[in-house]
């Protein structure tokens, strides 16, 4: 090498030589670089240190050695957990003479029990850094520990010892540990524990392992409607019970979840951990997933969800070729999981996580055993009731027929649009599955849970459905910038593909029909109004030429035994009270909207050409009267309030007096 290099270097070293290394002893390294152990010093991170010190007690309760915990929260953000179990070392290490093993494990990095898997088979916390960052991060840190009927404690701040550990007492039935710990305002400023969060962390925990209790508490200034200040865990049935609780009463494709748990083979005589699994398929909601690895939550998933999305996969392609649904072998990953509710918890040995806050599961293995486990169950869920398989490819292969479509048909035009120009389809669209010779529709709805109602009760092949956002601008009070830069009427126009004012072609429009369907309220009674308003300012010859219509959805399900009945309004009920059940006992459901309808009782009262009821919307042929229409929209939804007001003044007394009573 020349010693050129060197003679040609930059000169202004001179304050660069031993001094300048620093070597950081103890825990100094976790108060100077939080975001390596924790992940920074935001709420997320403050949370993460009260999970460490749970994941430990949970460690002791998964391995059998515990089957209570204890987690309290008081005043002044000092949270303690307290579990049965065996409870840490008390006596001298080996390699650290004077100090005991609580010490050790309190006050060095990557020191603990879970090294080996002597002491743990499976466990949440492996790095061995767990409680030593809680204690680094703490101003004040008391562990007790009960073993062999005596009691031992010792407090830390900042990952230092305040004295050497003592016995404090002795006792005959209590034994485990207990860590009290009090978050450094230095590192984390001032915020404060969530009980909410703290409260839902230890729910979650006790559906994780059904063999354990596990109790909270609060100070009584710290809880609330949603936060008792002391409840009870503990969920025999584990994720099956969670998913229960989380679906609550929406309708799902298969009525029974697809719930269970499998020990994984054993290698060498030594058990390789187990798999638990809870799964629905809400039909007209969005779904979520929580992910699971030795209780402690994954959220980003990883190779145990990897495993369960093929288990599924390829179960329902299997599913589809057995009951000759050949397009069933399109399915993907995402056809299956997209909008459901998942749940999966995994145990497994030596886990390999991508980070210390262990948010994405990595162990390679753990693809292979949850894929071979969930398989064959899902598998018999699927053939055991053939019609429940049925109904659940059915829902999964209209999805897949959604993506397809969004896939290969990114700019159509259908064959009613005589131009070749081809219009991009806004996203949110379920559009129609293809050419057919029988009229087409599109359903424009109000949200996405009335929308994804709408998707199931739909025939695919002649009708579309576009969900919207609420209540829509109101054209008539709006410049044309901002109606032009309005993202929901751009969607609307470009489903429609016919052009807007003086561009309006309804030979260009796509569907035969378009129908506004609302909620029977009035809230939909309001979108619908401003719908008809932008149809009318922005497509006037669609609406004159006959192709709007408004849905009308009841408002009331009438039952009285076995016979069923809807109602569109108050008068319609007392009519079918009056004639149909006159004399009986009356059921009365009120729907609060589409959304709360099942797809079956959409399509048979809204949506089936055969039993549905529309109100076509059109305008005058006369010119003169046509411009009456347009000043009263003017009135009703123009920029001037006034004219509103006038208009509500001067018709008052028009409004039937037993309405106003109602």
């Amino acid at each position: 090498m020349s010693d050129d290099l060197f003679d040609n270097a930059p000169s202004g070293g001179s304050d660069y030589d031993s001094s300048s290394i620093e070597v950081l002893e103890g825990l100094e390294p976790v108060r100077r670089r939080p975001g390596m152990y924790i992940g920074g010093t935001d709420d997320r991170a403050l949370h993460h240190l009260a999970a460490e010190v749970l994941d430990n007690a949970m460690d002791e309760a998964v391995a059998g050695h515990a089957n209570r915990i204890e987690m309290v929260l008081e005043e002044g953000n000092r949270l303690t957990i307290t579990d049965n179990g065996r409870g840490i070392p008390v006596d001298e290490h080996p390699k650290f003479p004077g100090k005991s093993t609580l010490e050790v494990i309190l006050t060095t990095l990557h020191s603990g029990g879970k090294f080996s898997g002597k002491a743990y088979a499976t466990s949440g916390g492996l790095h061995g850094v767990g409680v030593s960052v809680v204690n680094a991060l703490s101003s004040e840190t008391r562990v007790e520990v009960a073993r062999n009927k005596e009691v031992f404690a010792q407090s830390f701040s900042k990952g230092l010892p305040l004295a050497r550990i003592e016995k404090i007492g002795t006792t005959p039935n209590r034994r485990g540990t207990s860590v009290t710990f009090v978050p450094d305002t230095e590192i984390f400023g001032d915020r404060q524990f969530k009980p909410a969060r703290l409260f839902k962390l230890a729910r979650s925990k006790a559906y994780l392992f059904a063999g354990v209790e596990i109790r909270w508490k609060c100070a009584p200034s710290l809880a609330s409607d949603d936060v008792p200040q002391e409840a009870t865990f503990q969920f025999p049935g584990g994720l099956a019970d969670h998913l229960r609780e989380e679906v609550g009463t929406r309708e799902c494709v298969t009525s029974e979840f697809f719930s269970g748990s499998q020990d994984f083979p054993e290698i060498d005589g030594q058990q390789q951990g187990r798999v638990e699994w809870a799964v629905a398929w809400p039909l007209w909601s969005d779904g979520s997933t929580s992910w699971y690895c030795n209780t402690v939550p994954t959220p980003d998933g990883g190779t145990h969800e990897q495993g369960l999305r093929a288990a599924l996969t390829k179960g329902l392609r299997a599913f589809g070729e057995l009951t000759g649904q050949k397009k069933a072998s399109q399915i993907n990953a995402d056809d299956v999981m997209t909008g459901s509710e998942i749940m999966l918890s995994v145990f497994i040995r030596d886990p390999q996580f991508q980070s210390q806050t262990k948010d994405r599961l990595t162990s390679p293995e753990a693809a292979r055993l949850v894929e071979n486990a969930v398989r064959d169950h899902f598998d018999h869920f699927l053939a055991d009731n053939m019609e429940r398989g049925r109904a659940l490819l059915g829902a999964v292969m209209e999805r897949m027929d959604e993506r397809l479509k969004r896939k290969a048909e990114r700019e159509v035009k259908r064959k009613t649009a005589t131009n070749a120009k081809k219009l991009r389809l806004p996203g949110k669209l379920t559009d129609c599955s293809g050419d057919t010779d029988k009229e087409t529709e599109l359903f424009i709805v109000e949200g996405d849970s009335a929308g994804g109602s709408a998707k199931q009760a739909r025939d695919r092949k002649t009708q579309a459905i576009l969900p919207i956002r609420g209540k829509i601008l109101n054209v008539a009070s709006a410049t044309a910038d901002k109606i032009r830069a309005n993202s929901e009427i751009a969607d609307l126009s470009l489903a429609l593909g016919c052009g807007t004012r003086k561009d309006c072609d309804p030979e260009n429009l796509r569907y035969d029909r378009v129908v506004i369907m609302t909620d029977a309220d009035v809230d939909g009674a309001h979108i619908a109004t401003l719908l008809m308003t932008f149809f009318f300012q922005e497509m006037p010859e669609l609406v004159r030429r006959g192709h709007l219509y408004l849905a009308q959805p009841p408002l009331y399900r009438l039952t009285s035994g076995k016979e069923s009945r809807y109602a569109r309004d108050d008068a319609h009920r007392e009519e079918l009270e009056a004639t149909v059940f006159k004399g009986k006992k009356v059921e009365v459901a009120r729907f609060k909207g589409l959304g709360e309808m099942n797809p079956g009782q959409l399509r048979e009262t809204t949506m089936d050409p055969q039993t549905r009821s529309l109100i076509r919307i059109t305008l005058p042929a006369e010119h003169e009267q046509r411009f009456a229409v347009k000043e009263l929209v003017d009135q009703l939804m123009g920029r001037n309030p006034e004219h509103r007001f006038n208009f509500i003044q001067n018709r008052a007394g028009e409004i039937d007096r037993d309405l106003i009573d109602a």
